[in-house]
C-alpha cells in the first residue's frame, strides 16, 4: 500500500503526481529531491532506494534520467514497492514508446489515466500492458525519435553498422500504428547480461558472476505463438540436474546455468527435449527468461594497476585496460574509477600518443581518479598514468590506502555466457505474413572490480 506516487525530472521538477490517501504532506515531493540532491549519511554516494525522513518511507528507482517515486507511512515490504515503481515505468514505456520529460509532459493526460488503472486507493489492481489495453482509451501523442538521446541498454544499437535495428525500434508505443494506419509486424528479443568480476592484484578472477535476462517486445497482431530455440548444449543446474527436475540437463554442455525461471506465459513441454521455448507474447516488453551462471567464463577486458611511491609527497598510478574479446566487437561507454588517499591534493594525468575519446578527471571532494573512454576496439590495450602530490607522508601502505579500481562499459552484440538463440519461429496467420524479428545481445558491468 502506498500513498503518493510522483516521477521528478533530474532538475527536480515535479513532472507527474498522484496523492491516493492524503496520508503524506504535499510538499513530500521536494523534501524527497532535496535529500536526495544533498546526500550526508555514511559521508558520500548516491541515496538508497529506501530511506525514512520524519516518519514517512521514501522509495525510489531511477529510469531513464527520472526519479520514480512511491511513499508511505505504513511498514511495506521494499521490494513489492521497488519492484512496483519498475512495473509502472515499464508499462508507461509501452503506452509512451519513449520514456523522458518530453513525452511524459505531452502525454500527461494518458500516463494519469494509467496511473488510475494500476493503483486504486494506493492498493495495485494490475502492472499488465495487456489487460490495461481494455481500460485505456486515450491514444499516446508520438514523440520525434530522432530529437532524443537513446537511454538503456537497448538504446545503444540505435548507433553503429547498418546490420543493427532501425533507431525506431525501442521508441514505439505498443497501442500507436505507424503512420498510414499500418502497423509493421516485428517482435525484438535482447539477450542483456550484467557481469560482476574480482580480480586479485595479480589479476587472477577471484569472483564472476553473470546475472542475465532474455528480454521480449513484440508487435506481432493476433497473438500468434512463438518458438524460442536456445543452445542444445545448454545445461541448468552446477550438479547435473536442474532445479526444475530437468531431467536430461546433464551438466556436460558448454554452457550451463546454475538456475532460471521463466515467464508465466513461457511452456516448457519440450524444453528438456530440444531447449525450445513456447509463448504467446504478451503486448509490452517483459522478461522471458531470467538466469544466473557462475561458470568460469572469459572476462571481455583485463584490468592492471600499479600505485607505487616515486619521492617526497609524490607516487605514480599506471593503469591499464586489455579489451579480450574480438577486433570486430566495439565497447561503448567505459568508466573507469579508482578512489586514492584522502591526502591528495594534485594529480597530473598522461595519456599514450594517439589516444582519442579519452577523459580523466580528479574529483577532489571524493579523492577519486575518474578515466572515460568513448569505445574500446576488440584486442587493444589502453594504458593511463597518473601523477599524485600529496600534501603529506604516507604514514603506511599507499597500497592498502586506495583502490580497488572498477569500471563500467556496455559491450553490444556480445554475451559473456555463450547462451545463444538458435531462431525465433513464428506462427503465421497466412504464407504472405513475414514478421521483422530482431535477436541483439548486449553486456554491461553490475560490478566490474580489481584490487591493487
Amino acid at each position: 500500500m502506498i500513498s503518493q506516487f510522483f516521477v521528478l525530472s533530474q532538475r527536480g521538477d515535479n513532472i507527474v503526481f498522484r496523492d491516493y490517501r492524503g496520508e503524506v504532506p504535499k510538499g513530500s515531493a521536494e523534501i524527497f529531491f532535496r535529500k536526495v540532491k544533498f546526500w550526508k549519511e555514511d559521508g558520500e554516494g548516491d541515496a538508497p532506494p529506501v530511506f525514512n525522513v520524519d516518519g514517512v518511507n521514501y522509495f525510489h528507482v531511477k529510469v531513464a534520467g527520472l526519479l520514480f517515486v512511491a511513499t508511505t507511512r505504513v511498514n511495506v515490504s521494499p521490494s513489492l514497492v521497488l519492484e512496483l515503481l519498475q512495473r509502472i515505468a515499464r508499462v508507461i514505456k509501452d503506452y509512451l514508446g519513449i520514456l523522458n520529460e518530453d513525452s511524459f509532459r505531452k502525454n500527461f493526460v494518458l500516463v494519469y489515466e494509467l496511473l488510475d488503472e494500476v493503483i486504486d486507493f494506493g492498493y495495485v489492481k494490475t502492472t499488465s500492458t495487456e489487460v490495461l489495453k481494455s481500460y485505456i482509451f486515450n491514444e499516446p501523442i508520438v514523440v520525434d525519435a530522432a530529437r532524443v538521446p537513446s537511454l538503456g541498454a537497448a538504446g545503444i544499437f540505435m548507433q553503429g553498422s547498418k546490420r543493427r535495428m532501425p533507431g525506431t525500434a525501442v521508441t514505439k508505443s505498443v497501442v500507436a500504428n505507424e503512420p498510414g494506419g499500418r502497423k509493421r509486424e516485428e517482435i525484438f528479443v535482447d539477450i542483456i547480461e550484467k557481469i560482476s568480476v574480482t580480480f586479485s592484484s595479480s589479476g587472477y578472477i577471484l569472483t564472476s558472476e553473470i546475472d542475465g535476462t532474455i528480454q521480449m517486445k513484440s508487435y506481432l497482431s493476433g497473438n500468434p505463438e512463438i518458438r524460442l530455440a536456445l543452445n542444445d548444449d545448454l545445461s541448468i543446474g552446477r550438479g547435473g540436474s536442474s532445479i526444475y527436475d530437468y531431467g536430461n540437463s546433464s551438466g556436460s554442455g558448454s554452457v550451463i546455468l546454475d538456475d532460471c525461471n521463466f515467464h508465466e506465459s513461457v511452456h516448457l513441454d519440450n524444453f528438456d527435449i530440444d531447449r525450445t521455448l513456447a509463448l504467446v507474447p504478451p503486448d509490452g516488453e517483459f522478461p522471458v527468461m531470467n538466469y544466473r551462471m557462475t561458470q568460469e567464463f572469459r572476462t571481455p577486458f583485463r584490468i592492471n594497476a600499479l600505485i607505487e611511491e616515486v619521492g617526497p609527497l609524490k607516487a605514480e598510478v599506471i593503469l591499464k585496460v586489455r579489451a579480450e574479446f574480438a577486433s570486430s566487437i566495439t565497447a561503448n561507454t567505459i568508466l573507469v574509477q579508482m578512489p586514492l588517499p584522502t591526502y591528495t591534493t594534485r594529480v597530473t594525468f598522461e595519456l599514450e600518443p594517439g589516444a582519442v575519446g579519452n577523459t580523466t578527471d580528479f574529483k577532489e571532494a571524493n579523492k577519486r581518479l575518474e578515466w572515460g573512454l568513448k569505445k574500446i576496439v576488440g584486442g587493444s590495450e589502453h594504458t593511463l598514468r597518473a601523477k599524485l602530490t600529496f600534501s603529506q607522508e604516507s604514514h603506511g601502505n599507499i597500497v592498502k590506502e586506495s583502490g580497488p579500481v572498477s569500471m563500467t562499459f556496455t559491450i553490444p552484440m556480445y554475451n559473456c555466457s555463450r547462451l545463444q538463440v538458435k531462431y525465433l519461429h513464428i506462427a503465421k496467420k497466412s504464407k504472405t505474413d513475414n514478421p521483422y524479428r530482431w535477436v541483439r545481445y548486449v553486456t554491461q558491468a553490475n560490478s566490474y572490480v580489481a584490487r591493487l
